[in-house]
């Protein structure tokens, strides 16, 4: 199934168009005619069955003949992250995050951040991309960048947790992770977070946790995390 995708759309629309940009791409690229029948997603869990009724490579208009919902997801999957150094390992887990189910990702800046600006434009229509390529009803969340510690005064549902590097007492994630419960995980940057910030997010009453034997980068860390949460949570 190829999916496309229309934040505007919901179960009392019966007809809608493309912007111009899908629209050519539906129409000159993927050569769509009239009655072709596309799958579109409202990025909300809805599935939407529809019929072209005027193949325009300029305004590509559609009927809804039918939509099914998804069910919403027991749990709530928050990873907390670091921005790369190399833009585009962020990338790289954004996308594959996207994949396998995020919910909504937050980039943090740090003490020892060597990116502290993001394009978040850009980062939008990779998570968007990445939706449709891997057939998910749900567009994750990307909030601001904002600094760790401002983070921490946000209060988060759930369980809580901070995946370091230190050599302190830490339970494996693995053995940490409860199926069914909203759960949110603090990364840090290539440099790991520091001491302080340790302390602040322990403060915070956040779980210090181990994503196993070898030194992650932060990309990686944040995909070891991501699956662990959605491996625990599969039925």
């Amino acid at each position: 199934m190829q999916l496309f995708y229309n934040i505007n759309i919901n179960e009392t629309t019966e007809n809608f168009s493309f912007d111009k940009e899908e629209s050519k791409h539906i129409i000159k690229v993927l050569r769509k005619k009239d009655t072709d029948i596309l799958y579109v997603t409202n990025g909300l869990g809805l599935l939407f069955k529809t019929e072209i009724t005027l193949a325009s490579d300029s305004k590509c208009t559609v009927k809804i003949i039918s939509f099914e919902k998804s069910a919403t997801p027991k749990f709530h999957l928050h990873l907390v992250v670091a921005p790369t150094k190399m833009n585009d390992r962020f990338e790289w887990f954004l996308e594959k995050a996207t994949e396998i189910g995020i919910h909504e990702i937050t980039p943090i800046i740090c003490d020892r951040s060597e990116r502290k600006v993001i394009n978040t434009e850009r980062f939008e229509k990779i998570l968007l991309t990445a939706m449709k390529q891997s057939n998910v009803l749900f567009l994750p969340k990307l909030n601001n960048a904002i600094p760790f510690k401002e983070f921490l005064k946000q209060k988060q549902q759930g369980l809580n947790f901070i995946a370091h590097c230190e050599e302190t007492d830490k339970k494996t994630l693995k053995t940490a992770l409860k199926p069914n419960e909203n759960v949110t995980i603090l990364i840090g940057p290539e440099g790991d977070f520091t001491e302080k910030e340790i302390e602040l997010a322990l403060d915070s009453n956040y779980i210090p946790v181990s994503l196993g034997n070898t030194r992650l980068r932060t990309e990686t860390a944040a995909i070891v995390a991501c699956h662990s949460v959605v491996f625990v949570n599969e039925n």
